[in-house]
């Protein structure tokens, strides 16, 4: 995901399945891809996930939310490895998405602007990032989107 030039104007967003734009939380699914070419960025919003805009390149991000003892989580996944990349490929890869995440969280936050309108306290809940690297993924907490750096 490049999203170092990333601005506003070049995002599309698109709500599927039901999911509107303040509505349901639960279940709600992003899937956020990019044209190398354009520098555009196309986020799915729906109740599962948008394979179908998978690329060989696999630079999506996907996140979820998930409520978990009455606290809301956003749950992002990326993936760094699935063994179709060298040790070299797949340390570069990791790289780039920890350079591009904040970026692609403010996508996020920035294309589903009127669920967080609604319902503010989801700026304060907590992000987790699952670094997927077959055998070996990570987890990380990345703070809250009100403490995320602005792009």
């Amino acid at each position: 995901m490049k999203c170092e030039d990333w601005i506003p104007s070049k995002l599309h967003v698109e709500f599927r399945n039901g999911i509107t734009k303040r509505a349901p939380i639960d279940g709600r699914k992003y899937t956020l891809t990019h044209s190398d070419e354009t520098g555009e960025l196309f986020l799915i919003i729906d109740d599962t996930y948008a394979y179908e805009k998978l690329t060989e390149v696999r630079d999506e991000v996907f996140a979820e939310w998930r409520n978990i003892q009455n606290t809301y989580f956003l749950y992002v996944y990326v993936l760094i490895n699935g063994g179709q990349f060298d040790n070299e490929t797949a340390r570069i890869r990791e790289q780039i998405f920890r350079r591009e995440l904040p970026l692609a969280l403010e996508a996020i936050r920035y294309g589903d602007n009127h669920l967080f309108n609604t319902t503010p306290y989801l700026d304060n809940a907590p992000i987790l990032i699952f670094f997927q690297s077959f055998p070996y993924s990570a987890k990380e907490v990345w703070g809250t989107f009100s403490q995320l750096p602005s792009p």
